[in-house]
């Protein structure tokens, strides 16, 4: 079985996993839940989201959330921009790197973010200007890589080409997201191992949601193909408010402790994680998807 040694997680729930609350969660749970994040061993952790609060609601203290955080030597602190604006915001705010998004489905890029295809490319050019001159890296996201709430089934042609267009804007890595958790084993391994040959040299990311548990599944598929790099949310938070039926993200405890147990190195302390996982639960006051945490349980 072909597996890397060791993977890099990126942790989203802090935004990714907070974005589709229906609650509004207090500033200072959201800076404790980074804060914790970050002394678990994670090395990456997107933290928050510099979107219009008519938009997003729940990332509307984005700022304050970045100046409130605890800045833990080593770790990257990503903020997600959907435009100019946001990113100039996301710097003046001291993100680490920056993240931006771009749909591989016309209706769902409408939805998103309120603009066609090109018009986001356009949008992300600028944002790329603003990052080199703050010598900032950032790394483009493909929602509905494997499939669009509106659409259905996406063209991995169009997948591949978006792929190069933020390569040659400046993109240092790219991600392909399952939006709405519809994507499979064999279809993954297709699309990564297609994204390592047409795309060379770029590092991929993946980001997959468990809306019909295969989550995991996609992982163990896209390590085989060689990716070494993934998203995973605190507790499998998550959704989209874009994406009708889209549930949390692969649960970053699940995520790790299955990769453990394989010898796939994470740098991550296990049980520390499982403990912010429940603390994750008390912010959002509902029950988790994350499956591991109870096996394991909270310690006392």
């Amino acid at each position: 079985m072909k597996l890397p040694e060791r993977v890099v997680i990126t942790e989203v729930g802090p935004r990714d996993g907070l974005q589709n609350e229906a609650r509004i969660i207090p500033l200072e749970d959201k800076v404790a839940l980074i804060d914790r994040l970050s002394e678990t061993g994670l090395k990456r952790v997107e933290a928050a989201s510099f979107v219009h609060p008519r938009a997003i609601p729940q990332m509307a203290n984005a700022a304050e959330v970045m100046a409130g955080i605890r800045r833990r030597p080593g770790v990257t602190y990503v903020a997600l921009v959907p435009n100019e604006v946001g990113a100039r915001n996301a710097i003046a705010a001291g993100a680490d790197e920056l993240a931006v998004v771009v749909s591989a489905s016309e209706s769902h890029n409408r939805a998103n973010l309120n603009r066609a295809i090109a018009e986001t490319l356009q949008e992300i050019a600028k944002v790329a200007r603003l990052a080199e001159e703050a010598g900032l890296p950032w790394a483009g996201y493909i929602s509905t890589a494997f499939g669009c709430p509106y659409e259905g089934a996406v063209d991995p042609d169009k997948v591949l080409s978006l792929a190069r267009q933020l390569r040659d804007l400046g993109a240092y890595a790219v991600a392909l997201g399952d939006t709405i958790g519809v994507a499979n084993p064999r279809q993954v391994y297709e699309l990564a191992s297609r994204f390592f040959a047409e795309v060379p040299g770029v590092p991929l990311r993946l980001h997959f949601h468990d809306t019909r548990g295969a989550a995991l599944a996609n992982v163990l598929a896209a390590m085989q193909a060689g990716a070494d790099q993934f998203d995973g949310s605190i507790g499998g938070l998550g959704g989209c408010p874009y994406a009708p039926g889209a549930s949390g993200n692969v649960a970053t405890e699940d995520m790790v402790a299955m990769l453990e147990a394989m010898g796939v190195e994470t740098g991550v302390d296990l049980q520390a994680l499982v403990e912010v996982s429940w603390f994750a639960e008390q912010v959002v006051g509902r029950p988790l998807e994350g499956r591991v945490r109870r096996a394991l349980r909270k310690r006392d």
